[in-house]
């Protein structure tokens, strides 16, 4: 019950806010759109500067971005195989 009475009193005080909250957000939302365009670009030609930094390393068979950190196995102490299958 306490609580529905702070709600009722913060919307007796503070119910202009709310209303300019309501009219302003939509011209705030458009004056935002030109600047989330030049975000999409911009990311655009960062990631295509970086896959043209990177090209070299992947035709040559470097590590791709998904490289979980584990060397691939290499002797036969670090086989995959259980001791049953040796």
């Amino acid at each position: 019950m306490l609580k529905l009475a702070l709600w009722l009193l913060l919307l007796v005080i503070c119910w202009p806010v709310a209303v300019l909250a309501l009219l302003l957000y939509p011209l705030v939302w458009l004056l935002l759109i030109p600047f989330r365009i030049l975000g999409i670009a911009v990311d655009g030609v960062l990631e295509l500067l970086w896959s043209l930094l990177f090209l070299p390393s992947r035709i040559l068979g470097g590590r791709s971005r998904a490289y979980t950190g584990r060397p691939a196995p290499t002797g036969e102490g670090e086989s995959a195989a259980t001791p049953g299958e040796r």
